[in-house]
């Protein structure tokens, strides 16, 4: 339900038993079409790698899904801790491989540290800090930097481009590194790797290439986020993921998908994305969203910005015809 009480569009007409039918004989079947007999999932605590890792259960039996536990020094045990109880509830094996020490060797952390600095001169490294958009509106988008000072203090600066790259390009390390090592396990189990991206985040781009945006099957990228919760629910996932807020889990300050990238709260992304993609007229989307007429189409614009902007996370690799006279 949307927190007016009235039921979400992605809900109308959602049957959770119908799809995890489908989504299960769809998995199956892409698994024995691979030619391979199992799956790899990694799950960080959150509610999409979770409905993920119990579509896989059902479809191939559990013994035959891995779930990894890939924590980082910046999201501590809270994430491999949910992974095991969720391992523990499915009865599948799991494994966890902490990617901090590996991510250090790469100097991720260091050029964080000097990404931050740039912006903050004092900056030391150990201080908390998030990277945060501006909100949705007509004007280009551009990111802020927070920072936590040793009193607790916040403070806030616009990032500069090449800073902004620097911090990012160091960041998405993490997820490339994470794939890494979860093709190295399918390939000793003769497994698929199971990404999870929901429709918010595939259709808007929010993953990194070569990282978490690399995979075999995508079982859940058609679906809302607010699909994958009911999804959860329907399969008895433990409380303390359902329960969970979605977080980038990316930046030692806590920090929510929202600010850090869709600029909407996820129940209004649903909406809109589900708006722009069957046509609803502006008006028609402002009233069943208890929106303005600016707010729906600052939206609309935000979701076709995005998606053209990200339209390279998607690309297939150019083949070049060397046949062809120049």
């Amino acid at each position: 339900m949307r927190r007016d009480g009235r039921a979400s569009v992605a809900l109308t007409d959602f049957d959770s038993a119908v799809t995890t039918e489908r989504l299960v004989h769809g998995l199956r079947r892409a698994v024995s079409e691979l030619g391979r007999r199992g799956a790899v999932v990694a799950v960080s605590g959150g509610i999409d790698s979770a409905v993920v890792a119990a579509l896989c259960a059902r479809a191939l039996e559990p013994r035959r899904v891995l779930l990894l536990r890939l924590p980082e020094q910046v999201d501590g045990n809270r994430s491999s801790l949910l992974g095991l109880e969720l391992a523990a509830r499915l009865g599948t094996p799991t494994r966890e491989e902490a990617i901090g020490p590996v991510l250090s060797a790469l100097g991720c952390y260091s050029q964080q540290d000097e990404a931050v600095q740039a912006v903050f001169p004092d900056h030391q490294p150990g201080w908390p800090f998030k990277l945060v958009r501006s909100r949705p509106g007509r004007s280009p988008t551009y990111f802020s930097l927070v920072i936590e000072r040793p009193d607790g203090r916040r403070e806030s600066r616009r990032m500069p481009t090449a800073a902004y790259r620097l911090l990012l390009s160091a960041t998405n390390e993490k997820q490339r590194v994470r794939t890494l090592i979860s093709y190295t396990w399918a390939d000793r189990l003769h497994a698929v790797v199971a990404g999870t991206p929901n429709l918010l985040e595939f259709d808007q781009g929010f993953f990194v290439k070569g990282g978490d945006g690399l995979s075999d099957v995508k079982p859940i990228a058609g679906m809302y986020k607010q699909q994958v919760y009911a999804l959860g629910r329907h399969l008895q996932l433990p409380a303390a993921i359902l329960g969970r807020q979605p977080t980038t889990e990316t930046f030692s300050l806590p920090q929510s998908q929202e600010e850090f990238y869709f600029g909407y709260p996820l129940e209004q992304m649903d909406l809109l994305l589900w708006g722009e993609r069957h046509g609803v007229p502006v008006d028609e989307l402002a009233a069943r969203g208890r929106l303005s007429r600016e707010e729906v189409l600052a939206g609309y614009a935000e979701v076709v910005r995005r998606r053209t902007a990200t339209a390279y996370l998607h690309a297939a690799p150019v083949l070049l015809d060397a046949t062809q006279p120049v």
